[in-house]
């Protein structure tokens, strides 16, 4: 058993749209994942997505609201719900979700992520 040091672990990468597993638990990993700028629209039709902004503020846009969500707050973003995430200073995020999930969900894109680095 060791903690995990989340300073440490987002200082060992720089790229964005990149989620890293930190963590594993019940079948759900916790990754780290850096964002600036707009990412994509998409959704995922099986899993819920927490979204635990550690640094930074970001947006998650929906087609009808958008959500602010700023250092030391969460959203959960329920299955099903398009959404996309913005970011308009780079911005820290932890992410919880079920080991099944894609970054992209349904959507096939250049940032899709299917083989997860472990930091």
């Amino acid at each position: 058993m060791d903690k995990v040091n989340l300073n440490e672990k987002f200082s060992l990468f720089d790229d964005v749209y990149a989620p890293k597993i930190v963590g594993e638990l019940n079948g759900q990993y916790v990754k780290l994942v850096k964002l600036h700028g707009p990412y994509i629209w998409h959704n995922h039709q099986s899993e819920d997505e927490l979204f635990l902004v550690i640094k930074g503020s970001m947006t998650i846009e929906f087609r009808d609201s958008s959500v602010d969500v700023n250092e030391g707050e969460f959203m959960i973003v329920p299955k099903g719900v398009e959404h996309r995430t913005v970011a308009y200073i780079e911005a820290w995020v932890l992410l919880f979700e079920p080991e099944s999930t894609v970054n992209t969900g349904e959507v096939e894109h250049e940032y899709t992520q299917t083989d997860l680095d472990k930091i």
